[in-house]
Parts: structure tokens; sequence; C-alpha cells
């Protein structure tokens, strides 16, 4: 009977229409260079997506941000905290009861009659030793606490969901910084190999000046060369600088004791599983953190409806009392008293009115932030989808310049050396090669990046599934829940 009592709307979650595929997909293309994504048959990404890279070192630095990254960290007490306040509110459930004890010595004015109201002689002493109870409930007529602990769940679950997030953003960014440190890296190499060259180039145009074959100016040519090289060469440790110590933050160390050992690589990314855009709504921590906030402005609307309707309180207070210690402990000192209250609110000048719409409005403003959720994701996956496959295309494009170049250079080389050509046409086949080499390496970043990009707009290897259940947030924090906290 008491379950039928439960006042305000139901809550039905919003449904969303999802597209049969992704545009962007390269399955949607007829002739598509370069990336694809893996088959249908292929498994979807699961728990360690980025172990999909074959990067064993990128692997132990994730392994290690699980553990030691700060916001993460902070997003799990927050988690722990709204389970702690969904015991808060189920203890509403029970009964207080509550136990004291007192002494009390007075006496009464000389001034006043016997017969005046504190019942005392006067100038008489009394005194009361006095071991009370009380206890006190409020039946959950009308689903107020009912639909407070369930507003509690589900916001217990929406901070599971902000964590799993947070816990997301910060893999994918610990990836996309190690991608960026290889293709710096890249570039590191490209530039000195060309400083050295450059070097070599000066050294032939000393040569060739000092036995007259050339003049002067084929030398300030090739210094200015080398010269330019090597400031570039310099300004490159910057970036990687950065993103080595944005790393540190991530895996929680500090950055002055922090290095990664220099690697000169660059690789294409992996085919990655996209599965279903209806999956997408499963997949992804943000949405599901979305939804959960819908449900818990919908219970607190029930709340706010309970205040409608009367309360019930039922009492009941007893003890011991008496004015000598040596009786406080026999049967004739027993004092008791039990019985019900009731209390309406005949008016309150429209703030159970306003409280309700209050919440109904809170409600509405989550609805659409829950859509927009679902709008944004498509639109990430999309993004990632066109930027992968489009690089992927660019990429060939680009390594065919660089090839083209390579070639002019070696001829170009070769009429210098034979005189036919002067040393500013090197140069400017040098620059052309070096302007080549350098696009392709930031392009093949560019896709690297895109992918760790791609996989988190999927939702990484996560899904609803892992989400806890109302009955594991009401529960007391495990062993090593526990242990994590401190």
């Amino acid at each position: 009977m008491l379950a039928g009592c439960n006042v305000g709307p139901k809550y039905l979650p919003p449904t969303m229409t999802a597209p049969s595929a992704f545009k962007e997909s390269p399955a949607q293309f007829k002739e598509v260079d370069g990336w694809t994504v893996a088959q249908p048959q292929d498994e979807a990404l699961r728990g360690k997506w980025w172990e999909i890279y074959n990067e064993p070192e990128l692997n132990a630095l994730e392994e290690q941000l699980n553990i030691d990254n700060q916001n993460i960290r902070q997003a799990f007490e927050n988690f722990m905290e709204s389970r702690a306040l969904v015991r808060e509110a189920r203890s509403q459930y029970f009964p207080t009861v509550s136990v004291g004890g007192s002494y009390t010595r007075s006496q009464a004015s000389s001034n006043v009659g016997s017969a005046s109201s504190t019942g005392t002689s006067s100038g008489q002493q009394t005194q009361v030793f006095s071991l009370p109870a009380n206890v006190s409930w409020e039946p959950d007529l009308w689903g107020k606490v009912r639909n407070t602990v369930r507003a509690g769940q589900y916001t217990a679950q929406l901070t599971a969901a902000d964590l799993e997030n947070e816990r997301l953003t910060e893999q994918a960014s610990l990836a996309e910084f190690f991608f960026q440190i290889r293709g710096q890296d890249t570039l590191q190499k490209l530039l000195d190999d060309i400083v050295e060259a450059d070097r070599k180039a000066l050294k032939i145009a000393n040569a060739r000046y000092d036995t007259g074959v050339d003049d002067q100016i084929s030398v300030v040519e090739a210094q200015t060369a080398l010269d330019s090289a090597q400031s570039e060469d310099i300004n490159l440790g910057i970036a990687r600088a950065q993103y080595e110590h944005a790393i540190a933050t991530l895996i929680g160390k500090s950055a002055s004791t922090f290095s990664i050992p220099v690697e000169a690589r660059t690789s294409a990314p992996p085919p990655i599983p996209l599965g279903l855009p209806s999956q997408l709504l499963e997949r992804r921590p943000d949405i599901a953190a979305a939804e959960r906030n819908m449900a818990a402005a919908n219970a607190r609307i029930r709340v706010a409806y309970a205040a409608y309707y009367p309360a019930l309180t039922l009492t009941a207070n007893g003890g011991l009392e008496s004015s000598a210690l040596k009786n406080l402990l026999s049967a004739s000192s027993r004092f008791w008293s039990v019985g019900p209250s009731i209390s309406e609110t005949v008016y309150d000048g429209g703030l159970r009115r306003a409280t309700v719409n209050q919440y109904i409005a809170t409600y509405n403003a989550n609805v659409a932030a829950y859509r927009q959720s679902v709008l944004t994701a498509f639109q990430q996956v999309e993004d990632a989808l066109a930027a992968v496959r489009i690089l992927s295309q660019q990429i060939l494009r680009q390594q065919d310049a660089v090839d083209s170049s390579q070639t002019f250079l070696r001829l170009e080389l070769g009429r210098y050396e034979t005189g036919i050509d002067p040393y500013i046409d090197v140069v400017t086949a040098q620059n052309t090669l070096l302007l080549n080499q350098e696009s392709l390496a930031i392009l093949q970043v560019q896709q690297m990046t895109a992918s760790v990009q791609l996989i988190e707009a999927l939702g990484g290897g996560w899904d609803r599934s892992q989400l806890p259940t109302t009955v594991q947030v009401t529960q007391k924090p495990s062993k090593s829940e526990t242990k994590m906290q401190h």
C-alpha cells in the first residue's frame, strides 16, 4: 500500500534516433586509400584500448596514469562522496533513537509561596536523577525518503560515469602527447640530417671558393642555409619539452625528474572497430552521466511533490527518574509516553509550487543537456573519422611530393657539382625537400592523434554495462576502495 503512495511523475528516459551508419566512415566511400576501419567481425574496443597501437612504452605510461593521475583521483573521491550521501539518505528509513542521562539540583526562591507553579515549597532544595530514552520515526508515506535515496543513487551513478569520462580524457591526452613527442623526435632527426648535409655543403663551397672554381656568394648562401637549419633544429626542443612535461603531470610525477627517451619514428594508425552508431549511446560515459542526471532530477521532482501531503511522526520516550540516586533503578522510577502526531502545511505563500516548478525546470534543462551530449558525440565521431580518412589520403600524396623533391635535389646537386647551376639552386631544392618532409611528418602525427580522438569519441573501451548498479553504489566501500582512499 505504501509503495503505491509514491507521488510525482514517473521517469521515462528520452529517446534519440541514431543514424544507420557513420557518414564519414571509409566504408561509405568507393575509393579510399590509406587507412581503413576494422572489419565487422573484429572485436570492439575493450578495456585497455591503447594496446591497439602496440607501443610498450605507451602501455607502461597508461598503467601509471591510472594509478597516479590526480584528476582521476579527485573524480574517484567525488564518487566515494556521492556513495556516502546515498547511505546518509537511507538513514531516514529508520527511527532515530537517543539516550542520555542528567542530574539537576535546584532551590526554589524563599520569596515564592508553596503554591507557585514550580510545585516546590518556598526555599526548598530538590535534585533529580534522570535516564531518558527517546524514539522518533516518520514513516515514508508519500515516497519522500525513497525518492531522496533514488536521487542520491542516480547521482552516485552520475559521478561514476564522470570518473570514467575523466579517466578516458586523461588516457587520450597521454596518448596524444606521446605520439606528438614521437613526431617531434622524427622532425628533430630530419633537421639534424639537414644540418649535417649543410655543413658538408659549406665545406665544399669553401673548397671551391678557395680553388677559384666558385665565387664567394656560394659560400654565403651555404652558410645562410646552415644557420637557418640550425636555428630551426634548436627551436624544435621547445615543443618536445612541453609535451614531456605534460606527460609527467598526467602520470603524477614532477616534470623536473621525468624524461622520455628519444626515438624518431612515425607510424600509421591501426584499424579501429567503429561498431554501429546506435551503440555509441551505450559506449560514451558522458552520455551515461547526462542520462543519470535526468533520472536524479526526476526523483527530486517527486520529493518536492511529497511536500503537498501530511507528515506523520511516531514518537515514544521513557526511562528512569528519581530524586534519590539509590531509587533510580527501581521499578517505581519508570516513566514513559507514546503517541503519533500529524501535520499538514495549509499555507506557505506558494513555496511548494515554486519548488516543484524549480525542479521541473531543472529536469527539462537536463533533458536538453542530454540531447546535446548525444549530438556532440556523433559530431566528434564524424569529425575524427573525417580527419583520419582525409589525412590518410593526404599522406599518400605528400609521400609522392617527398619522393619527387628528393629526385629534384639529387639532380640539382649533380648540376651544381658539374658547374651548370649555382649553389642557390641547390639551396632551393634542399628547402623544398625539407618542407615536404616536415609536412609529411606533421601529417603522420596529426593522423595518429586523430585516431586517438576517434577512440575517445567512441568511448574508449567502456560501455554502460560497467556502470555500477543502484545496489552497488548503496553498499559500503570494499577493502580495495577504502585502500585507494587512504
